[in-house]
């Protein structure tokens, strides 16, 4: 009996993992088949080690665990927060099959991975603070002189601009740049990069 609460302790877990944090704050139908796909398949490709009686269920789960994390990592682009969310994916799968005394451990730790991400991953704690490539059209090697630029044209505090390329043919500077806006409010699309002419 203990088996069958702790799965579906970790349906719940995932489906509030899937539709009550990520897809409402990031919105990749993909994703959301990637994530239930992949929590699943380690929840029932473990809990069958895990039954086997071969002796090594818990390391071949860990194995697979990393298997399948270079595998969907080189298979898509994907953001830090969607890469976040992708072991935490892995992660409760791997709780919901683990053998343990006490259901009541696994499923504190599936809390506890719900929790943080809830918590981190809010527009209010730090939505403020984004990453953006940007191209200028013109050449501007002065780290004081591009800070001001910077802050001019997105309209917010500016942290680093870091050069990433210095085009001296087509006059332009590539800026990966880290800013603080206002929480809510979008201040420069993330992708693509953002044309601007500064003369």
């Amino acid at each position: 009996m203990s088996e069958f609460a702790l799965l579906g302790a970790e349906l719940l877990a995932v489906t509030v993992l899937v539709f009550g944090l990520y897809f409402p704050r990031h919105r990749r139908r993909d994703l959301v088949v990637a994530y239930f796909a992949v929590n699943i398949g380690v929840l029932a490709v473990a809990d069958a080690l895990r039954t086997s009686g071969a002796g090594a269920g818990l390391g071949l789960g860990f194995a697979l665990f990393g298997v399948l994390s270079i595998i969907r990592l080189r298979s898509t682009e994907l953001d830090q927060h969607e890469v976040a969310y992708f072991f935490s994916a892995l992660a409760l799968g791997l709780l919901g099959a683990l053998e343990t005394t006490s259901i009541w451990r696994n499923i504190a730790l599936m809390a506890l991975i719900l929790v943080v991400l809830a918590l981190v991953d809010n527009r209010w704690v730090l939505g403020r603070y984004r990453q953006q490539i940007i191209v200028l059209d013109t050449i501007v090697t002065d780290e004081d002189e591009l800070i001001r630029r910077l802050e001019d044209l997105l309209g917010a505090k500016v942290y680093s601009g870091r050069l990433l390329r210095v085009d001296l043919i087509n006059d332009s500077t590539v800026v990966d740049v880290r800013y603080a806006g206002r929480p809510g409010k979008l201040i420069a699309p993330v992708s693509p990069p953002t044309y601007a002419r500064q003369r």
